[in-house]
């Protein structure tokens, strides 16, 4: 009975011992989920042929650290974006155009958007990028023709609204993913594609220039009132712009934007060590290897329409930094 006992005995001790290396184990497993899901920041950027997942994909490579993971997320464009934003668990920023914000202001429900989303920077321009086969000439040709402007609730959709209607030209648009949109020019099945991203846009500089071209976009004061001016040369697109050739079009600037949490929660916590790391990292983002767009990057510039988050204002004041452009 004895040995009985004492083989009972054993065998309890050994169950207690496992069940107390199984808690132990278990509690710090949840303490380690806990301190990584606390320590990541979600970034909802672009298509893969865009900017902004590159752009996205510079903030991971220079910004995870011990206390810090960057989780860069493939996003639908910029109205998508913004309702990510808004209403998805894990998006704690999103790359947008600056635009959105108004245009999404103006819709039922949304007129408190400015309060709900601030801006952390504003980033570069993004230009607009018009393609068509090479016996389309100008702008006009297109009315009436079949037009593709991304996916729907894309930042290109809303810019390309706005852009044909001050020209006063009607197209059929059409919402296939870019890539897609881009063999449906090859075949004849569209007329031309719009695309709003920083140039150089990797979809761009996979094309041969023979069949397509950019077609110049004529700038009126309609336009003016909106968006900046700009151009594409042969050193933004060597396969599809002729030597000391320029191709006049608009831009519109990419904001880094976030939910403005309130100030003692956890997730505001989140937001102000993302914010203090980039803007104290800023320099390395102009190392070579990263996206040429960062050199167009000035942290103080100003958002018309948009509140700085209030995180950015702090470390801005901190350093006496002016509203200038850099």
């Amino acid at each position: 009975m004895r040995i009985r006992l004492g083989g009972w005995l054993c065998g309890l001790v050994a169950l207690f011992g496992a069940l107390a290396l199984g808690t132990t184990a278990s509690a710090q497993q949840s303490v380690q989920a806990r301190v990584m899901n606390d320590n990541a920041v979600g970034v909802v950027s672009g298509g893969v042929n865009g900017t902004y997942v590159r752009i996205a994909a510079d903030l991971a490579t220079v910004l995870d650290g011990k206390d810090l993971r960057v989780l860069p997320i493939l996003g639908k464009g910029s109205i998508q974006n913004m309702q990510d934003l808004l209403y998805l668990r894990g998006v704690d920023a999103a790359i947008v155009q600056s635009d959105a914000l108004e245009y999404l202001r103006r819709q039922p429900g949304m007129g408190n958007l400015p309060q709900r989303v601030h801006y952390i920077a504003k980033l570069y321009n993004e230009e607009f990028h018009l393609l068509a086969r090479a016996d389309t000439a100008n702008v006009e040709a297109l009315r009436g023709r079949k037009v593709n402007v991304d996916v729907e609730g894309s930042g290109t959709s809303m810019t390309a609204s706005v852009v044909f209607d001050a020209l006063g030209v009607n197209v059929e648009t059409t919402h296939f993913d870019q890539s897609t949109a881009v063999e449906k020019l090859k075949a004849g099945e569209i007329d031309a594609l719009a695309y709003v991203a920083g140039k150089p846009a990797t979809l761009f500089q996979k094309l041969a220039g023979s069949e397509l071209h950019l077609v110049p976009l004529p700038l009126n004061p309609k336009l003016l009132a909106t968006y900046l001016p700009s151009r594409f040369t042969r050193a933004d697109y060597p396969n599809l712009i002729r030597e000391g050739e320029e191709v006049p079009t608009l831009a519109v600037s990419a904001v880094l934007a976030a939910y403005n949490w309130p100030a003692a929660s956890q997730r505001q916590q989140r937001l102000e060590r993302f914010v203090g790391r980039f803007f104290d990292a800023f320099d390395d983002f102009l190392k070579p290897g990263r996206h040429p767009k960062w050199q167009e990057v000035s942290l103080s510039a100003q958002v018309p329409g948009w509140t700085r988050a209030r995180s950015a204002q702090r470390w801005l004041d901190a350093r006496g930094a002016s509203d200038a452009p850099r």
